[in-house]
């Protein structure tokens, strides 16, 4: 194991913790966007253009948001109709990726820790590294951010994704580019990124000498982990196949540590030589099915499209959803027992809509897709939450800040 680095020096006198004003629960919603301009003002989820949000086990929503320079956590107990007031997790100031494909991750565990990560950019354009810290106090205070990346060279180490199982074993993969470098400081060429990962077998205390997983893959997409019944790791990814094409790719794990070859999920060949900025995404269900989302747009096959990878290895054929002329993009997939939930955004022109998609059957057949929520101004994209076994969606938006849609369809 090695001893992981910190950006931050560790402040003796300087305990601050919260960043709102007062102790009261901190309402959501309301145009304010002069607040927002006004630095002066207490940080505020209603500022943030990026939030994350999920659900622990007792059913309280947390949230990770970056403002000024901070990661800040916060929840709510009523389906955030209030929050608590923000807790700063990274004493020190820096730069952080809150945008799109990149942005603070949040999750928890068990045992009640609560775990965020994040990408600090660095002077130089496309150059980052991947920044962790922890809760061991439900969220109250949190450890000094360090940098899980163990090579530290000014390159890509960026749109990380984090995972955690029940008991606290942490894995955090991410698109890293050291290997380019080499590559390039050789004179050879080098497609795009890789794709390592991390492990923490303690709750995140240290984590084990990163790994290398893939080279070439596409380098700025976002990369999705979720645990198979096993609670072993699935990570999934847009890689590159051939030259230039950008098509995705998972791996699944043998044992804790130990990963099986990736094998190819889908098959769009769309041909292209830049990063779509467009990543998949991925619910794994009890029976081993992971149900699968993505977009492509190569000429004779586009849009948005759903798989189901079967327990035995097979794959279903991917169906096309959502309206592309309206810009259908960044489909979210949640399962539920044997019901599976897609959503996505469109734009008409004049506002951003969420669409929602619902199969009965683990995607077998689908009822018709439905507007469940619109606005003008600019938004977030749509993220697909389970509480209980009940569905929402996440939708940050320009107008009325955090949005917690509920989904009525059973």
């Amino acid at each position: 194991m090695f001893k992981i680095l910190s950006l931050s020096l560790l402040l003796c006198s300087f305990t601050l913790s919260v960043a709102a004003s007062s102790g009261h629960m901190q309402k959501n919603g309301g145009n304010t966007s002069g607040i927002c301009a006004d630095q002066s003002k207490p940080a505020s989820l209603r500022c943030a253009s990026a939030p994350t949000a999920h659900f622990d086990k007792a059913g309280r929503l947390w949230l990770a948001w970056s403002m000024g320079g901070h990661v800040y956590v916060n929840h709510s107990d009523n389906q955030a109709k209030s929050f608590s007031p923000p807790v700063v997790v990274n004493l020190i100031p820096e730069a952080v990726s809150a945008r799109g494909e990149n942005r603070p991750k949040i999750v928890t565990d068990d045992a009640g820790r609560v775990y965020v990560s994040w990408t600090t950019p660095l002077k130089k354009r496309f150059t980052g590294h991947v920044r962790f810290s922890v809760s061991n106090d439900g969220g109250k205070h949190f450890s000094t951010p360090i940098i899980v990346n163990d090579n530290l060279d000014e390159t890509g180490h960026r749109f990380e994704a984090l995972g955690v199982t029940d008991d606290g074993r942490v894995y955090i993969a991410w698109l890293d580019k050291r290997d380019r470098l080499k590559a390039r400081q050789r004179g050879e060429k080098y497609h795009g990124a890789a794709v390592y990962y991390a492990y923490s077998d303690n709750a995140g205390k240290t984590f084990q000498a990163n790994q290398k997983i893939i080279d070439h893959s596409c380098e700025c997409c976002r990369v999705i982990i979720d645990f198979d019944n096993r609670q072993l790791p699935v990570i999934l990814w847009r890689n590159i196949y051939g030259k230039n094409t950008r098509d995705h790719a998972l791996v699944n794990f043998s044992s804790a540590t130990q990963f099986n070859l990736p094998e190819r999920v889908s098959h769009d060949n769309w041909k292209v030589d830049a990063c779509p900025h467009h990543g998949p995404d991925m619910s794994i269900a009890q029976n081993n099915d992971y149900h699968l989302t993505w977009f492509d747009n190569a000429p004779d096959r586009h849009g948005l499209f759903y798989a189901r990878r079967n327990a035995d290895g097979s794959y279903t054929e991917a169906i096309n959803f959502g309206n592309y002329k309206a810009g259908a993009s960044h489909p979210s997939v949640l399962n539920i027992k044997n019901k599976v939930w897609l959503s996505w955004k469109e734009f008409d022109g004049k506002q951003d809509s969420v669409w929602i998609k619902f199969s009965k059957d683990s995607g077998s057949s689908w009822g018709e897709s439905q507007k469940v929520a619109t606005t003008k101004g600019g938004s977030d994209y749509a993220f697909l939450l389970n509480s209980k076994n009940k569905v929402y969606v996440q939708w940050q938006t320009k107008t009325d800040g955090f949005r917690l849609i509920p989904l009525d369809i059973n």
